[in-house]
């Protein structure tokens, strides 16, 4: 059927009026997204009493001068889709999708330093390697200690790296993110910028953190508008995104529910599991050093891998990466990790599989080793 310009105008804003309106759930707290996941809901099972317990308006006040995404036709189609696919109220899904805004500082944000920009591993570090985390990391450690010793005692995740990951995410908690999650992922799934080198594939990974998102939601009885994160859509003290929230958080402090918000011993045991489920492997090393003395060929078969553990030992000795004695003897796969230095000779290293489990977390070789040596100051600042 076709309809005139008129009435197709009409109907688009009979739809934004619609949404604007729509019930959904805000009767749950933030922390009802922190119970444990369930069996995902189906449509039949969104009754009238389901819709009684999602019943307030998706009113907010504006975070920004976005547009909100009921003024676009097309995503609200695609709204429909995720419904069929999550098996969801499509009403409900079109709601949550139609109230979020455009974020254009989001999409400024994803889009990575032009071509040339020099990396600068001493600059990286300073930001992450400081003061205020060291002491807010101690903290941290002296008022979870036994709860850090649990988590290593279960999954051979040493407490160091627990608590550098957390510093390096969030200061332990005192930076979480100000974004709602929804504005970020919709914006990441539908307006991801063209720009970007793997602008689609990263569209396509922001859509199925979106799906994750409203499952997650819709299971906890949680309005998918109320909680904020960072401008990826990461949420609590570890930044776990969505998906990673659903497949790898515990409820390690055995109270019912798993809360990233708010929870310490949640948050410790989560991030160890993540790394257990990343093939961390207790006891080997992160990383050992080298002396690069490779060149040509060699030195581009060294590197090629990049993050990836690839050579024997021997084999990258062989090669032109000197290593010591130690290094020599470690059974498992290395990968030769350059971190470069502005103007300065780059850092070299031998990073082990467990080198490469932190960077599962963040694709990232300066990342992991910030993790690495926050958590090494922590630790050193609490045996003075």
């Amino acid at each position: 059927m076709k309809f005139s310009p008129i009435s197709a105008r009409a109907l688009l804003q009979i739809a934004i009026f619609s949404i604007a309106f729509c019930s959904i759930s805000t009767r749950a707290s933030t922390e009802k997204i922190l119970k444990g996941p369930s069996a995902k809901p189906t449509r039949a099972q969104t009754t009238a009493g389901t819709r009684a317990r999602h019943a307030t308006h998706f009113k907010r006040k504006a975070d920004s001068s976005g547009p909100l995404y009921a003024t676009r036709p097309e995503v609200l189609g695609a709204a429909n889709a995720i419904a069929a696919r999550l098996d969801l109220e499509p009403e409900w899904v079109r709601n949550a999708i139609g109230q979020s805004r455009y974020m254009p500082g989001i999409a400024r944000a994803i889009t990575p330093p032009p071509v040339g920009t020099a990396k600068n591993w001493a600059l990286y570090r300073s930001r992450f390697v400081e003061p205020m985390r060291i002491r807010a990391g101690v903290k941290f450690w002296q008022d979870n200690r036994e709860t850090l010793e649990r988590a290593e005692a279960q999954t051979g995740v040493p407490a160091a790296i627990i608590v550098g990951i957390i510093g390096v995410e969030t200061i332990y908690g005192q930076q979480t993110g100000t974004y709602r999650v929804m504005d970020a992922l919709t914006t990441l799934a539908f307006d991801f910028p063209k720009e970007h080198p793997r602008s689609t594939e990263r569209a396509a990974f922001f859509l199925s953190e979106l799906e994750a998102f409203l499952a997650l939601t819709h299971r906890t009885g949680t309005d998918p508008l109320a909680l904020r994160g960072s401008y990826a859509g990461a949420m609590g003290l570890p930044q776990f995104m969505p998906s990673s929230w659903s497949k790898f958080a515990v409820d390690f402090d055995s109270d019912g529910r798993t809360d990233l918000f708010h929870s310490a011993a949640d948050v410790i045991g989560s991030v160890a599991n993540y790394f257990k489920a990343h093939g961390w492997k207790p006891g080997m090393p992160t990383h050992f050093p080298v002396r690069l003395v490779a060149e040509g060929a060699d030195r581009a078969e060294l590197l090629a891998p990049d993050i990836r553990p690839t050579f024997a030992p021997a084999a990258m000795a062989a090669k032109g990466g000197e290593l010591d004695a130690t290094a020599l003897q470690h059974t498992g796969p290395l990968a030769l990790v350059e971190l470069q230095n502005g103007d300065a000779d780059p850092l070299y290293m031998a990073g082990t599989e467990n080198f490469y489990a932190i960077t599962r977390y963040n694709w990232s070789s300066y990342y992991a080793l910030a993790v690495i040596e926050l958590g090494q100051e922590v630790a050193a600042a609490m045996s003075k």
